[in-house]
């Protein structure tokens, strides 16, 4: 089997993943790499050998040796490039979110119905080991069938990675229950077995919208990925443009009847994220989800408080960045891109994350009314489920 052929656009926060779908004889290499950055493609040589560094995406799809394009680059451009890539011919794996509006989601979906070509969404979450695990003993049904999720999401690093570049500015990022937390809206969602139909949020820029910030132009300082303030407020050289939330609550009725709530907080001292189902017939929880992560379940009661679980379930080892997730998203694209059909990861269920954070947005920005979350074209909704084969039953 011939390693397949891979160019990736945009070099930057999602890097882990271009190093990941470097496996030259085990099935794919990063051929070609496309940056605007001049000094993030002088060091392509260093991070992907015998990558092509360029400076515009389109010298990509001019290649034909180019089996598929990775597009990593930040979340407004989206669009534009993976559209670009679609109607060249080229299967596109888009990192999440797969855009910054509803709008924005749906085009990449006509686009990729209209042409036939294939379309892949970074989700890859749903490879991490405890969400998978969580998966499977909710199908089990260990604890009955899921009628309420609540997700709480504890940013320690947020002022540094969200506030002191673009994340910042609503403008590029729509905000960040778009922007961070499509990963867990997806994740609540294949949990719960169900999409978003009715949302309100509250939310608002509690600490860092007074902070300094940096004169317009002016790069990152550096090591801001390596070195962190604290506390809080002692944050400095933030974007010229800081104007998303950096606290939200957001409320959701799935079209299953879930009720669902996910909080995030990007000034906590800690970072965590935690998960609860609660079903007809139990509760599980997740403790972690790195190295010796656990999901607890209490099925038997009614008690009072108790920390020892009825069943602790142990997260497996998995080696690699992002607990391993990355290495096996990386084997579903390429199984993807050679064979088709239906994957774990799903185009409609990224447009359905998104669409739900676009709307909390716009509810947390309007004294928090209600929303409801505009449906896709059935006709997308049966191609994408279909495997993306018109006529063929998904499955």
């Amino acid at each position: 089997m011939e390693d397949l052929r891979i160019g990736v656009i945009g070099l930057g926060l999602r890097r882990s993943l271009t190093v990941a779908a470097h496996r030259p004889g085990r099935g794919s290499v990063v051929a070609a790499v496309a940056d605007t950055d001049p000094a993030v493609r002088a060091e392509v040589p260093e991070v992907i050998e015998g990558a092509v560094a360029v400076a515009d995406h389109r010298r990509l799809l001019e290649d034909d040796s180019l089996d598929a394009v990775v597009v990593a680059t930040p979340d407004d451009t989206h669009e534009a490039i993976a559209r670009d890539v679609l109607e060249a011919g080229r299967t596109a794996y888009v990192e999440k979110p797969l855009g910054i509006t509803v709008e924005q989601c749906d085009a990449i979906l006509r686009t990729a119905y209209e042409t036939g070509t294939g379309l892949y969404v970074g989700h890859n979450m749903r490879h991490m080991g405890v969400v998978r695990l969580m998966r499977d003993i909710i199908a089990r049904g260990d604890i009955g069938d899921p009628r309420t999720v609540w997700v709480r999401h504890f940013v320690s690093y947020g002022g540094d990675y969200y506030f002191k570049d673009w994340h910042a500015d609503r403008r590029r990022s729509t905000g960040l229950l778009v922007q961070k937390a499509a990963h867990d809206i997806d994740v609540l969602h294949w949990l719960a077995g169900g999409y978003t139909r009715r949302v309100n949020a509250l939310g608002d820029l509690m600490v860092y919208g007074d902070l300094p910030r940096r004169e317009p132009g002016t790069p990152r300082p550096l090591g801001w990925l390596r070195e962190f303030d604290w506390p809080p407020a002692e944050r400095r050289d933030l974007h010229h443009v800081v104007d998303v939330e950096d606290v939200s609550v957001m409320n959701m009725q799935l079209d299953n009847g879930v009720i669902a709530a996910y909080q995030q907080c990007h000034f906590s001292p800690d970072y965590f994220r935690n998960y609860t189902v609660i079903g007809t017939e139990g509760r599980l929880e997740n403790f972690g989800d790195g190295p010796g992560a656990e999901v607890r379940v209490w099925n038997t009661g009614p008690t009072g408080y108790r920390a020892d679980a009825d069943a602790v379930h142990r997260v497996p080892e998995a080696q690699g960045s992002h607990g391993g997730a990355d290495a096996l998203i990386v084997e579903e694209f390429c199984r993807f891109v050679r064979e088709g059909g239906v994957t774990d990861t799903s185009p409609v269920a990224a447009r359905m994350s998104v669409a739900a954070g676009v709307l909390a947005t716009r509810s947390l920005r309007n004294g928090g009314m209600p929303y409801e979350v505009p449906p896709l074209d059935p006709e997308l909704a049966a191609y994408f489920a279909a495997g993306q084969r018109p006529g063929h039953p998904a499955g």
